[in-house]
């Protein structure tokens, strides 16, 4: 059995472990798939780079004509939307992978792992261990159980990017941001989308308010289907025939199962082997990352709920320095953990919801100021987005902030770092000039309103 100094399996935000201070350590770096992790590959850098084109299509059929710009959506040429992303990120994933390997102290196995001991991981035909293991192995698509799935064949985040035809008539399993960018991606660029929710509005997750908005925005350009469950399907030549409860039927060209992702513990078989789980199935790890295994340590979506690329980013970093500093280490700050979802429109969020604030009886008071209330969104004619904030009256301070509109996940940066640094609303609002007529006006109007 061969052993390294470090073994870390998975190579999204894991891979960014490795430093100069590392040079001295064999390490073993285990990715069965390609290199650079969910985010690069599967998630947050191609669904965005698919985002913007089908931003452009949205806006020329829609907001060019209503401002008296003579703008028109004829097609999209998919393929040559797809080819221009996943050229340019397979160069990058294959580049990564290559770099690894030509380090003299670092070993790639390119094989699945799977844990035989504490610390001892079998991959392809050895087992190998090490004296310090990072676990950041990630997470996969939920697949439901529903009649004649398997059989009849399906999409998720994973494959859909890379389809061959835009589908003409698209349906989609699910209401959550996967769902809402991906409904977003193929609506703007000419498919006919249907969203199958289970529960009663889209991005429920969300503030209240602001999936109240986001459901009323994708039923205007979009079959949303609420309420709503399948009870089986079968395949009918090129055709997928879905049979919802009730005796409804769909036809579609393409199915997207967008319910939600779940971490790969199992798959690592870490329950068998002292690693504690919670009833989710994600790692438990301590403040500084450390799981129960001593000298085992775990980050990104396999051990957090909030999928995020940016959260993974965190914990990599805090990782890495505890890693080299046993006697100094560093404790993860997941106080104000902000999300963005880039469908149309766009949506970002940080901190307590207002039913959050209640169900835990936090006082609070709220305002919500309409993007028409700045001049720039007055200029662009915005009628339905909003910035939302709830403060602690007391204290002064921002207990969450929500928008729905263009450039939500910038707008929401200054208010986020507000929080992180304990600065009230009051400060926030006058502590600072507010570009005019920018649309942060916005964020400026809504915290002196509070």
């Amino acid at each position: 059995m061969r052993t390294h100094d470090l073994i870390i399996i998975g190579t999204g935000s894991g891979n960014s472990l490795i430093g100069p201070e590392h040079d001295d350590l064999d390490i073993a770096i285990i990715e069965r798939g390609v290199f650079g992790g969910t985010c690069l590959n599967v998630g947050c850098i191609p669904s965005k780079m698919l985002v913007y084109p089908a931003e452009l299509a949205e806006l020329a059929a829609t907001t060019g004509p209503r401002l008296g710009v003579d703008t028109r959506f004829h097609h999209a040429d998919w393929p040559a939307i797809r080819d221009r992303v996943f050229q340019r990120i397979d160069s990058i994933a294959s580049g990564g992978q290559h770099y690894r390997e030509c380090l003299e102290h670092v070993t790639v196995y390119p094989h699945d792992a799977r844990f035989v001991g504490p610390k001892q991981v079998q991959v392809g035909g050895e087992v190998i261990t090490a004296h310090q293991i990072v676990i950041a192995a990630g997470a996969r698509p939920q697949i439901p159980d529903i009649a004649g799935l398997a059989e009849t064949g399906f999409h998720t985040s994973d494959t859909i990017m890379r389809v061959d035809e835009l589908p003409e008539r698209l349906a989609i399993v699910g209401g959550g941001f996967i769902a809402a960018e991906m409904g977003s991606v193929f609506g703007g660029l000419g498919s006919n989308v249907t969203f199958i929710v289970r529960g009663d509005r889209m991005l429920s997750s969300e503030d209240h308010d602001i999936s109240e908005a986001a459901t009323r925005s994708y039923q205007a350009r979009h079959d949303v289907r609420l309420g709503t469950t399948i009870e089986r399907l079968e395949r009918a030549g090129a055709e997928t025939v879905v049979h919802l409860h009730g005796g409804e039927q769909l036809t579609v060209d393409a199915l997207l199962i967008a319910t939600g992702r779940v971490p790969n513990t199992d798959q690592l078989d870490l329950a068998a082997h002292g690693y504690q789980l919670n009833d989710a199935g994600y790692l438990r790890t301590d403040a500084y990352l450390a799981t129960d295994v001593e000298g085992v340590w775990a980050l990104g979506d396999i051990t957090n709920p909030v999928q995020l690329k940016h959260v993974a980013n965190h914990e990599a970093r805090v990782v890495r320095h505890n890693l080299s500093h046993p006697d100094d280490r560093q404790q993860v700050d997941h106080r104000f953990i902000p999300h963005a979802v880039f469908g149309h429109p766009q949506v970002a969020s940080v901190g307590l919801t207002e039913r959050q604030a209640q169900a835990r009886n936090i006082a609070y008071v709220t305002v919500t100021q309409p993007y028409g209330s700045a001049a720039y969104g007055w200029a662009m004619e915005d009628t339905t987005s909003f910035c939302k904030l709830l403060a602690d009256p007391e204290t002064r301070l921002l207990l969450g902030a929500h928008l729905i509109g263009p450039q939500a996940s910038t707008l929401i940066q200054q208010l986020i770092q507000g929080m992180a640094f304990g600065q009230t609303v009051d400060e926030m609002a006058s502590g600072q000039y507010y570009i005019h007529p920018a649309l942060s006006e916005v964020v400026e109007q809504a915290l002196l309103a509070l």
